[in-house]
């Protein structure tokens, strides 16, 4: 019998109060710093940098914007430069250079309405091939960027005529393991899960979870596809093996409630791609591991292969607010230390224990 402390634990080790609400958090990759995106009450955007010293959070630099921000990525970035790409609330795509965050260093129309949902590839030495940027909208498209492109898309899926416009909440990259291979995944409000495939410009895979997707992520964007998590409104997230696809029943999957409340978000930790971590609307966080079956796929009554999902273990989970904690970061240098932040207004930094021993 393990004992407790044996197990991960989930520490709160500095919490930070902000004078707006956050959408999104995210590490400055290299660096003890995060920076925090929202917007204030009287409806303008901010964008603030914080640096961990001697077990406070800092404040370094806030910058107001004209429009409030929802999401951002440093994942198209190189790490010399470190400039973080964000959508706001009237559909903008900006970069910024956190050196000089007053002037975006790039800027387009990305959408009609407000970006929910933004991720990046091909920086941080981070997946082959170009620095790219994939953004869903409430206009229910979803477009891929090139920031050496200056105003057009490099790919745009979008519903075709006479389609419902569905929207879109959430976006990822996945499958940059060389120079030509590349996917997004798409979760849309209605429970929709779409995988596009930009080598071929292909829907290449279609579900639905029976509830809004409001976050999917692979546990890693530069392999060849193996695992892909989708959470929803209803605290239900899926794991979706990807690395056998049968031809009408698609990928298998294992799906877990966690809770009751909607589950927000799920990162991997970036050091052991079978663990991750949910966020939810209950203000909680629970610590995953995903245990891979004895065989990953079997062959059906026709003969074909067919993949065999695994299963989930909780590792651990804790309570840190009365709000929906809405973003989690983890650092991509430092193992188990990560950022969150939510509707409570505030900013935590926490430390996950005992993540090799998981």
């Amino acid at each position: 019998m393990s004992s407790p402390l044996s197990k991960p634990q989930i520490i709160a080790h500095i919490q930070k109060s902000l004078n707006y609400t956050v959408f999104d958090s995210k590490w400055i990759p290299c660096s003890a710093k995060f920076v925090c995106l929202g917007n204030f009450a009287r409806g303008t955007g901010v964008m603030q940098i914080y640096e961990v010293q001697h077990g406070e959070a800092q404040l370094v630099k806030e910058v107001e914007k004209p429009k409030p921000i929802k999401c951002g990525t440093f994942g198209a970035t190189s790490l010399q430069q470190r400039h973080i790409a964000t959508g706001d609330f009237d559909g903008n795509l900006n970069i910024w250079n956190l050196e000089m965050p007053e002037v975006p260093v790039y800027t387009v129309k990305a959408h009609k309405e407000i970006v929910n949902s933004i991720d990046g590839v091909g920086g941080l030495g981070i997946g082959d091939g170009a620095p790219e940027i994939v953004t869903g909208s409430r206009d229910g498209t979803v477009k891929v960027w090139d920031p050496r492109q200056k105003d057009s898309p490099v790919a745009n899926m979008e519903p075709m005529e006479g389609e419902t416009k569905r929207d879109c909440w959430t976006v990822a990259f996945g499958h940059a393991f060389n120079d030509q291979d590349r996917c997004v995944c798409a979760g849309y409000d209605n429970g929709d899960i779409k995988l596009f495939d930009l080598r071929n410009m292909s829907l290449r895979w279609e579900t639905n979870i029976k509830n809004g997707v409001c976050c999917v992520e692979f546990d890693r964007k530069d392999i060849n596809m193996n695992k892909l998590v989708a959470t929803s409104l209803e605290g239900k997230f899926h794991v979706f093996d990807m690395r056998t696809q049968h031809l009408t029943k698609g990928f298998a999957s294992v799906s877990e409630k966690a809770h009751k409340s909607t589950i927000w978000q799920v990162r991997h930790l970036p050091q052991n791609r079978d663990i991750f971590m949910t966020a939810g609307g209950a203000g909680n966080l629970h610590l995953w591991k995903y245990e891979y079956p004895a065989q990953r796929s079997k062959k059906d009554s026709d003969g074909v292969e067919v993949g065999v999902a695994g299963s989930v273990n909780l590792l651990q989970n804790v309570t840190l607010s009365t709000q929906p904690i809405a973003s989690l970061d983890w650092s991509p240098d430092k193992q188990g230390l990560c950022v969150c932040s939510g509707f409570d207004q505030s900013v935590r930094v926490l430390i996950v224990t005992k993540l090799n021993v998981a």
